[in-house]
């Protein structure tokens, strides 16, 4: 498809932000197209396909509010059934034909006069009134700057962009990272690899994952009755809900789950040098909290070396640590992590002075009004930016609540006659002043750790320091008294 010369509400990014958000302008009646740089729907969950890859978050809460899905075959459902959960949503919706595979982002100027923004993409460029940013915190592979790196003559990819036509068995296979795709990779991977190097530079606290099949009959039971469903969101929302307090305030009341991390470990490991290795060394929370039952005992497999001298550089052959001791390998997997508080459409937007977002954030960080609009960016939204993300629940609760709040934006655009709104700088800065306030007395500055939430300057610009029914409350509304607001220019300006 040709894109047009003007769309009304352009939205970059094809994952359950972008979907959710394109269901929810057609449902208004408004007229929008979506980008994707990818060739097909999903997100993340398209770009994953990593061996072991499954939700960390059970099923029935990772997924959409208004549409439930009876069919999960699992407590916590693999890869493939996420990314056909998507794409049954996005057929019955009828929207797949709003949206361009294949496109990328280039850039982005906002042009003050016109009102609009001038983009540019990889299949030609066009305008906008609205630009939506809905490629999330974890769409950016990031990798890890280690010396020597570029030199690697063997297979070298990263989580998210797993070569599958690499053949791991009998390899020498080193895996640098224990996160959250670490985990699900090296059980998955270990029964077949010649010999597994682990490169750990912190352990990470795993408790057990409650792992379970549904039956046909539960299943069945679901689809006749929707309620009993619902009640079953409810019960597993409110759980992971009910972990709030300890995070934001009261860290002792992790130590349930504290205990569990702990007795997972003991389990899985025998040997006391190792367990000594895989001992966490902050509080629970801290870093993203992981869940696992076959984590521990594949690191105590006689193939798997955990190694946890800081790794000094990278050869042709092999991995160097600071100790001398250089490993040899064959495939080097980085389990580094994402552009999580830098993101790269930071890089490619540019506002009303002509500076770019990432140079905004230059001197102190990312920061949004209500982690979506940002002074300076008249028009633009994001979906997931700063200070919405999930310590503890489903990411899909901020992109429903978020998704909402932009609609209601577009619709204010539309109601009012306006050209432009964009967030008043002092209250961008009250709100995230109050946050970073709540933030000092979390697990995630306090907890001991130096983790991926937290950014060049010691700030967390990631988490909501507080539960989703806050959050909630706060975006209900498209607060426009919050925002400057321009009047439409006469047609015919642009």
């Amino acid at each position: 498809m040709t894109l047009p010369q003007h769309v009304e509400h352009l939205v970059v990014g094809a994952g359950f932000a972008g979907l959710a958000l394109a269901i929810g302008l057609q449902d208004d009646g408004e007229e929008f197209l979506v980008i994707e740089k990818d060739a097909s729907l999903g997100g993340t969950w398209w770009a994953n396909t990593y061996p072991g890859a499954t939700c960390d978050i059970p099923s029935h809460l990772y997924s959409y509010s208004w549409a439930p899905n009876p069919d999960w075959s699992h407590a916590y459902s693999p890869q493939p059934e996420i990314l056909a959960y998507l794409e049954k949503v996005a057929a019955e919706a009828g929207v797949l034909d709003r949206f361009h595979f294949g496109v990328e982002l280039l850039g982005a100027d906002w042009d003050d006069d016109a009102l609009l923004w001038r983009i540019r993409t990889s299949a030609g460029s066009l305008t906008s009134t609205t630009l939506v940013n809905a490629t999330g915190g974890l769409s950016a592979p990031k990798l890890p700057d280690i010396e020597g790196i570029e030199t690697f003559g063997g297979h070298l990819f990263h989580t998210a962009q797993w070569d599958h036509d690499v053949d791991l068995a009998g390899r020498r296979v080193a895996i640098i990272g224990t996160g959250a795709s670490a985990i699900q990779v090296i059980p998955a991977i270990q029964p077949e690899v010649g010999h597994l190097d682990v490169y750990q530079r912190s352990a990470p606290w795993v408790i057990p994952r409650g792992q379970h099949s549904f039956s046909e009959e539960q299943r069945r039971r679901w689809r006749r009755f929707p309620f009993l469903l619902r009640a079953v969101r409810a019960k597993i929302y409110w759980s992971h809900e009910a972990l709030v307090p300890g995070i934001t305030r009261w860290q002792r009341l992790n130590f349930p789950v504290e205990l569990q991390g702990r007795q997972n470990l003991a389990k899985g490991v025998e040997d006391p040098v190792l367990r000594k290795k895989l001992t966490p060394t902050f509080g629970v929370f801290c870093k993203r909290i992981l869940i696992s039952n076959e984590y521990y005992p594949a690191m105590s497999a006689p193939n798997v070396d955990v190694v946890t001298d800081p790794i000094a550089r990278v050869t042709p052959t092999g991995v160097v640590t600071a100790d001398g001791v250089e490993r040899p390998v064959d495939v080097l997997v980085v389990a580094t992590g994402f552009h999580a508080t830098d993101p790269p459409f930071a890089r490619l937007v540019r506002g009303r002075d002509g500076r770019s977002l990432a140079e905004t954030w230059a001197s102190s960080g990312m920061a949004m009004y209500k982690g979506t609009a940002v002074a300076g960016f008249p028009n633009l939204f994001t979906v997931i930016g700063a200070n919405t993300g999930q310590g503890h629940t489903s990411v899909i609760v901020y992109i429903e609540a978020l998704t909402d709040y932009v609609r209601g934006a577009v619709r204010a655009l539309r109601r009012g006659r306006y050209g432009a709104l964009e967030p008043r700088a002092d209250a961008q800065a009250r709100w995230n002043a109050a946050i970073q306030r709540k933030m000092r007395r979390t697990v995630w500055v306090r907890g001991g750790c130096t983790s991926w939430y937290l950014d060049a300057h010691g700030r967390n610009p990631v988490s909501w320091p507080g539960g989703t029914q806050a959050f909630k409350r706060a975006v209900k509304e498209f607060d426009v008294d919050a925002y400057d607001v321009r009047a439409r220019p006469e047609i015919g300006t642009a």
